[in-house]
């Protein structure tokens, strides 16, 4: 394999996305995935203009949007008594002013196209392949797998997740457990009061918990996530976050939030975790990407648009630190990249925290949480700038 080569370890979003911005600007690659398929656990996804300005270029947009829906506002309401808070408009106006649409797609659908377009542009993706051990040398690095196989390349970019064993070069935190669990469903639209008008996505707040619906598949599926903070967490119990304390905890929310949570899973449940930002996440021929690097708690539904935002920004570092030849300049240019992307992620990752402390207060909180929500004038998108307006790559 070429000393040059771009290893990838990770096939979800930020891994096929990263493999096919490289291809776009001329890199090979090769991406190794663990799996036996590409494969992604969840179902809806919020693309922001940050992300969706990125997979503009990418050449995927358009098929995104295909598979997705491009919802009409993004609504608050207050889940105790049901009003409505405020909205923000994503009209044309909306996608003018941050240069690219607000879209929410399936996650499979994204990585399926991910995935289809890196393959057309001529990436390597393996499956069936565990990262074992990664050995850096003074002009490439190799890659070993647990069947024995080695890939060489001049860097590896590991897009391995949370729970990333990567990361471990660069810290030796954990994952910091909110005490908050997901429970996540889909339905066909059909079965919703409404149907075929369900165009927003709807987000409903209140002591504790939160609800999260929109629609997917072109308007055919409504997906829901119902979130709260556990009793038996704040208790100290091992096992949280049961069935019995999803119903438990909505009981005092309005009839449109309990009418949902017939549609959410009861057999699967996700503890809500991230960890703290490290200052730097590149070491010589080795850098961390998307949740490896910067996980991040899901109020600002970014998590996957960050991911796309360090594809953009990797590839063109290496761009920047390409010689006449062609050859990268590898250790320098995932220095620049992790540079860029650290101040960024991490003010990304700290403010998911505080949005979600404000979704989740009572009391005389909630009354001036609310408040400050119904006084703002729809279209204002000042508080907004800095996140979806910025400009990766």
């Amino acid at each position: 394999m070429s000393n040059d080569r771009l290893i990838v370890i990770g096939g979800g979003i930020g891994g096929t996305a990263t493999a096919l911005a490289a291809r776009r600007a001329g890199r090979e690659v090769t991406l190794l995935e663990q799996a036996p398929a590409f494969t992604e656990v969840g179902a809806g996804l919020q693309m922001a203009p940050n992300a969706t300005r990125v997979l503009r270029r990418l050449g995927v947009l358009d098929r995104v949007l295909e598979a997705g829906v491009r919802p009409g506002h993004l609504v608050f309401h207050n889940a105790v008594d049901g009003r409505e808070l405020t909205r923000v408009r994503l009209d044309r106006a909306y996608e003018e002013h941050f240069g690219g649409p607000y879209v929410v797609v399936h996650r499979s659908d994204l990585l399926d196209i991910l995935v289809d377009a890196a393959v057309g542009a001529g990436a390597e993706l393996v499956t069936g392949r565990r990262v074992e051990e990664i050995d850096q040398h003074p002009d490439s690095v190799t890659v070993r797998t647990g069947d024995g196989t080695a890939y060489t390349g001049g860097a590896v970019v590991a897009a391995d997740g949370l729970h990333s064993r990567t990361r471990a070069l660069f810290s030796d935190d954990e994952p910091v457990q909110s005490g908050y669990v997901a429970y996540r469903g889909t339905v066909p639209i059909e079965d919703v009061a409404g149907g075929a008008n369900l165009r927003d996505v709807l987000v409903w707040m209140g002591p504790g918990l939160h609800l999260v619906q929109y629609p997917l598949r072109s308007g055919s599926l409504y997906n829901q996530v119902g979130v709260f903070r556990s009793p038996r967490f704040d208790d100290g119990a091992e096992r949280w976050g049961g069935p019995d304390e999803l119903e438990q905890v909505f009981a005092a929310t309005c009839e449109p939030v309990r009418r949902a949570l017939p549609g959410l899973g009861r057999e699967r449940w996700w503890p809500m975790a991230d960890r703290e930002p490290i200052a730097s996440w590149a070491k010589d021929r080795v850098a961390l990407l998307g949740d490896a690097a910067h996980p991040m708690l899901q109020y600002l539904a970014q998590g996957a648009c960050q991911a796309i935002e360090d594809a953009a920004a990797l590839a063109a570092s290496a761009t920047r630190h390409s010689g006449p030849d062609g050859t990268v300049a590898w250790p320098s240019a995932l220095e620049e990249y992790a540079a860029e992307r650290a101040p960024r992620t991490a003010r990304v990752q700290s403010t998911a925290r505080v949005w979600g402390e404000m979704w989740h207060v009572d009391g005389v909180a909630a009354l001036l949480r609310d408040e400050v929500f119904s006084r703002r004038a729809t279209d204002d998108l000042g508080a907004a700038e800095w996140l979806w307006g910025h400009r990766a790559g």
